[in-house]
């Protein structure tokens, strides 16, 4: 049997408090979640109120009326009257005639995709087994409107969760019917069956006829923009080509979106968390702290801890429980407004050093102005930690009289010119883009080619370094920029 041994060792550990890690959580949210999270701290602690509540008795009656009032708007009139107080046609209005019509006004939420596709199968002739097997397809549509899965892949579905056997071909007549829907170039398996369907359907023309040919035939061509090999093909011009492009960009790669619900969006609201604004050519810096409120703790709560401390002999274990309750609930209240005390503190720091780092910029807007900036480069001015300066550039934006910018905008590397000047990689970023929206499009400008006229303009730059500032920007390559 193997000894048992004791012994003591020292450790020293590094560990977050509860609240460093409440104020680290509270700085990385938006000023929308923090509206959000002060509300549920609100619901969660009693002892936790906002300023702008009344502790006073009056205050409590005024909102006991309050709700009282609100209590009635439950029961109606007539709950507190007798039918002799107050005659019947006192309160109703009589000036309608037999003949008026009482029509309800129907809000319309709009109609889904899949709801539109499926009262057109209710319109087509087909008996109730094809019918199933319609309605089994549609569901395989997605929201663009592709179908995405093979027919081959939905037979097997059939076969192993409705005991169907359907074979391929079957599916494929189904599929030819649904591709007959609105809008044109629903049920396609790809892009190229998506536009040849919505080709079909138009007017008959030298230009949609060509259109058909060239996506039907040459579709790799066009979609790499080797025009020259389809003019040679079909022995054509330029401007019969360049009509029968444009009558391909009149249609529609996602035809599904059409019917999409536009009740069902949810466009996301960019809420600033810092506002600057600019009097003058001086620059003044404020937190957004329209909603978010100010918290205090509640006195009443308080005084009962006070009360119970100076009479800790005489009371009871229930109060003692509850002693206990409302110290950690205090204690809670104060750590947290501590948190956010600390939060704005840090916001401001930063985004005061922000700023002054990129003054010139924030004077009129220019991009050229923005220098290079790292978050070591703010570190360093506000003595704070980089993670934490990371945390507060993190979802955070600032409004100012030339637009809202998300905090990471301000924030690139640098590289040096052959004068030796410090230029920001935003700078030459612009440059490309002035570069590629004066170039010709029928000749673009090729990543070569870029590189020697930022070279010539001073900035040493590698093809390979353009191409990524290209991808960066969501610029495509030279060939695929070229018009006729």
């Amino acid at each position: 049997m193997p000894s048992q041994k004791l012994s003591l060792q020292q450790k020293l550990l590094q560990k977050l408090s509860p609240q460093q890690i409440q104020v680290i959580k509270l700085l990385e949210i938006p000023t929308v979640q923090l509206e959000q999270r002060i509300k549920k701290e609100l619901e969660e602690n009693p002892v936790l109120e906002m300023q702008n509540d009344t502790p006073d008795e009056e205050g409590d009656m005024r909102d006991d009326e309050n709700s009282t009032d609100k209590d009635n708007e439950e029961f109606s009139l007539e709950d507190y009257m007798d039918e002799d107080d107050i005659p019947d046609y006192k309160l109703s209005a009589n000036n309608y005639s037999k003949d008026d019509k009482q029509m309800d006004i129907p809000y319309s939420a709009g109609t889904s995709f899949h709801e539109s596709m499926h009262e057109q199968l209710g319109l087509t002739d087909l008996d109730d087994e094809k019918r199933k097997l319609a309605e089994y397809v549609i569901g395989n549509i997605d929201d663009d409107g592709y179908l995405r899965r093979d027919l081959l892949s939905i037979s097997d579905d059939l076969a192993f969760n409705m005991n169907m056997n359907v074979s391929e071909q079957e599916l494929e007549e189904l599929l030819e019917i649904i591709q007959e829907f609105d809008p044109a170039g629903v049920g396609a398996r790809d892009l190229r069956e998506c536009l040849l369907l919505q080709i079909q359907r138009r007017k008959a023309n030298p230009s949609t006829m060509l259109a058909e040919k060239i996506i039907s035939d040459n579709f790799e061509e066009f979609t790499k923009k080797h025009y020259d090999k389809i003019l040679r093909k079909y022995e054509i011009s330029e401007n019969e080509l360049k009509d029968a492009i444009a009558e391909i960009l009149k249609l529609n790669p996602k035809p599904g979106g059409s019917y999409s619900n536009p009740l069902s969006k949810s466009n996301q609201v960019i809420v600033p968390d810092f506002i600057l604004e600019n009097h003058d050519g001086e620059l003044q810096l404020s937190l957004n702290q329209r909603n978010v409120p100010d918290l205090r703790m509640n006195a009443h709560y308080m005084e009962m801890l006070k009360g119970y401390s100076e009479n800790r002999k005489n009371i009871s274990r229930d109060q003692k429980d509850a002693m206990l309750f409302v110290k950690q609930k205090l204690d809670s209240a104060k750590w947290f407004i501590d948190a956010i005390r600390q939060r704005h503190q840090t916001l401001l720091v930063t985004m005061s050093e922000i700023i002054d780092f990129q003054k010139e910029y924030f004077q009129d807007g220019d991009e050229t102005k923005l220098k290079p900036m790292i978050l070591k480069d703010i570190a360093d001015r506000t003595g704070l930690d980089i993670s934490t300066i990371s945390r507060v550039s993190n979802s955070k934006y600032i409004q100012t009289n030339f637009g809202i910018f998300a905090l990471k905008y301000f924030f690139s590397e640098g590289m040096q010119k052959d004068t030796g000047e410090e230029v920001s990689t935003r700078e030459i970023k612009k440059i490309l883009e002035d570069c590629i929206s004066a170039e010709d499009k029928r000749k673009p400008l090729t990543d070569d080619r870029l590189a020697q006229i930022l070279k010539e303009k001073s900035y040493p730059i590698a093809r390979r370094t353009v191409a990524k500032y290209r991808e960066q920007l969501g610029i495509p390559v030279a060939r695929m920029r070229k018009e006729l």
